[in-house]
């Protein structure tokens, strides 16, 4: 915590100090903040958490909660909050420490929790996070009575379906609600996917298992795509790969016979955000020079390739270059020197061109 801290103040801007914490731990960018700013926190303003922390009393994720709720408040604040805390960390679980913490805040500022309660209800959004084995998360950030209203509407319909359909859970019931009442046009009809999936055609006719590729997901099994595909509604696009090395080559437009773009190449080709750590669907990114356009950078697949808005503005931060390697791949030096390499994962596996069995003439 002390050297994050000692480096934040150093390192040069916050961005920078986030993306280079980020790929020093191979962490996501999210998880970097986080941990700069739980560390910068503690050592500035929480002495009491730290020397908690450093005893043992707590480890990091309590130390977090402590932390992450007062970072908004003014230094005395802070300093009051983190005294009152001093004998309610030890031998208390994190749900039981962020409520102390709470209560705290608002105790000891009461107008300023008041005004930034009313800006982080501005703030409400849905956030996706995808788990193992074909499974992701969906939630929303929503005022407490929204969201507690939005549960108990949805456990209302999940118990009455419940009664007469005993095949699946109360959970299962409350899930599908609520994906029918976010998809379905009519609220009850089958889920429709609007999704991007990358699927080597020997695995879409069942020649193959291999896994294919869901857009900012990663890995889904044959069997789910061939699932996916067998879906009338869906619509397809020709991308043509490399057999030597799995890349891709070209990119069909959503009509089959329509021509290709380098837009249509490179998104198809990288799937996601380029940049270390991050998976940000390409269809969601922007296309951006690696070597850039100022700098007589080329525009073609070699030298563009898929960037989310915040790696993109990551090469204005001083100290911060990057190289290209080849078909989209790129060489990131960070400001203090260390070197990380990416490329495109190809569609599919390397295969050897059949042998000519054809004697020779």
């Amino acid at each position: 915590m002390r050297s994050i801290a000692g480096f934040a103040a150093v390192g040069g801007s916050r961005r920078s100090v986030t993306e280079e914490v980020a790929l020093a731990f191979s962490v996501t960018r999210n998880q970097a903040h986080l941990l700069v700013e739980t560390s910068c926190a503690l050592v500035a303003r929480l002495p009491n958490t730290l020397a908690a922390l450093e005893k043992g009393d707590i480890d990091l994720f309590k130390a977090s909660k402590v932390s992450q709720l007062t970072r908004d408040v003014s230094d005395e604040v802070a300093a009051q909050v983190d005294a009152f805390m001093t004998k309610r960390l030890a031998e208390r679980d994190p749900g039981a420490i962020r409520k102390s913490v709470e209560y705290a805040v608002q105790k000891f500022d009461p107008t300023g929790y008041e005004e930034r309660a009313a800006k982080k209800r501005a703030l409400r959004h849905i956030s996706l996070e995808h788990e193992d084995e074909t499974m992701s998360k969906l939630s929303g950030f929503l005022p407490a009575e929204v969201a507690s209203s939005i549960y108990a509407s949805l456990s209302r319909a999940a118990r009455a379906r419940r009664a007469e359909d005993k095949s699946r859970t109360l959970d299962q019931h409350r899930a599908d609600v609520f994906a029918e009442r976010l998809l379905a046009e009519d609220g009850h009809g089958k889920p429709r996917a609007h999704i991007h999936v990358y699927v080597d055609l020997l695995t879409l006719t069942g020649a193959r298992e291999d896994p294919a590729i869901l857009a900012g997901y990663g890995p889904i099994p044959d069997w789910l795509v061939r699932e996916i595909a067998s879906d009338p509604e869906s619509t397809w696009s020709r991308l043509i790969t490399d057999s030597a090395t799995g890349q891709i080559l070209e990119a069909g437009a959503d009509q089959y016979r329509s021509p290709a773009s380098l837009a249509r190449l490179i998104k198809a080709r990288d799937r996601e955000c380029t940049h270390p750590g991050c998976h940000r669907p390409a269809e969601f990114s922007e296309i951006d020079h690696i070597t850039t356009w100022a700098r007589n950078g080329k525009t073609d697949q070699h030298n563009c390739h898929a960037s989310c808005k915040i790696h993109n503005l990551l090469k204005e931060e001083p100290g911060w270059s990057a190289v290209p390697n080849g078909n989209g791949g790129m060489t990131i030096t960070t400001p203090t020197g260390r070197t990380y390499t990416a490329t495109p994962e190809p569609l599919h596996d390397p295969r050897p061109e059949p042998e000519d069995d054809a004697p020779a003439s």
